[in-house]
């Protein structure tokens, strides 16, 4: 990959890394009016998924969105915005941080419900499929919506009946506060494969390069073949399951394990580059924030607009 080509993927890491912690600072103050889920430590995920994808390739994600939805070009002033509920975010202040959405850029949508989105995404490939569409859909979750009968169902179906869909499990080895090795007593790999889907491991969810350039290849082949593929992304939380803080304290997770990700974390360890991108990242997240400061809140007549 050419060096302007991994430039831009790290300053998209570090816009949202970034992003996420200005959303730390803020939380305190209670202006943002959500439950957050952030994904610190996860960002190499969203950012080499996203960057091969066309704009008319809808990404379906989890509560857990942040991080698409900047990575597949939302916009991060109408982000922020609806964080704190106001009425010119990009779901009017009604969705807050676990329903994001930008279908404008093919973020389609984020479900506080586990395993819920993988089913819609399904859906939109047999629709792109009947239509004709030169068009791929991402269905992304956690290991733990592989524990959800839906999953199976879904990925069943898509093999079945041979639709442009990638399932992409961001594997973070936790489901809330229940290690994947208490709930799964098989390969999730392995298991994509027993319904045929062919199947692809990426142990080195760290490295944005590697991620870009294994699904860069998974994106072509989807896009020739118009059949589904499966993709599993180790990768690490450094947050708690929900909120601002860790769970090292109380001993759920190893301390150990989060120094060992770190020491591999390009946006904590190429200084180099942070240095050169911190400003005007900051710059911009200091313009949503006051964006969303200065924005009104819904007023009564948007009580029940866009509501079914």
């Amino acid at each position: 990959m050419a060096p302007a080509d991994i430039n831009i993927l790290f300053y998209n890491s570090l816009r949202i890394r970034m992003f996420e912690e200005r959303i730390i600072e803020l939380y305190p103050s209670d202006k943002i009016q959500s439950p957050v889920h952030l994904s610190i430590g996860q960002e190499a995920v969203a950012v080499g998924i996203c960057r091969p994808l066309k704009i008319t390739d809808w990404v379906f994600c989890t509560y857990r969105s942040h991080a698409y939805y900047l990575a597949k070009g939302g916009d991060m002033r109408t982000m922020m915005a609806e964080l704190y509920g106001k009425a010119t975010g990009c779901c009017h202040g009604k969705a807050g941080s676990m329903h994001l959405a930008s279908p404008e850029v093919g973020l389609m949508g984020s479900s506080a419900v586990v395993a819920s989105t993988i089913p819609h995404a399904v859906g939109a490939a047999l629709a792109a499929k009947i239509l004709n569409k030169d068009q791929i859909i991402v269905a992304v979750f956690g290991d733990g919506a592989i524990d959800e009968g839906v999953y199976h169902e879904s990925l069943n179906f898509a093999s079945l009946h041979s639709l442009p869909v990638i399932f992409v499990c961001e594997n973070n080895g936790w489901a809330s506060y229940s290690h994947f090795k208490t709930r799964q007593s098989y390969n999730i790999c392995d298991h994509a494969l027993a319904y045929r889907v062919p199947a692809t491991h990426i142990a080195e969810g760290y490295d944005f390069n590697k991620v870009c350039d294994i699904f860069s290849e998974i994106v072509t082949q989807v896009r020739q073949k118009r059949s589904p593929a499966f993709v599993e992304i180790t990768t690490f939380r450094y947050m708690e399951h929900v909120g601002t803080g860790n769970d090292y304290a109380n001993n759920i997770r190893d301390h150990a394990e989060l120094t060992k990700w770190q020491s591999k974390d390009p946006l904590i360890n190429d200084k180099t580059r942070i240095a050169a991108c911190r400003a005007k990242i900051g710059r911009e997240i200091d313009e949503a924030v006051a964006f969303a400061e200065k924005s009104p809140w819904p007023g009564r007549d948007q009580l029940l607009s866009d509501v079914i």
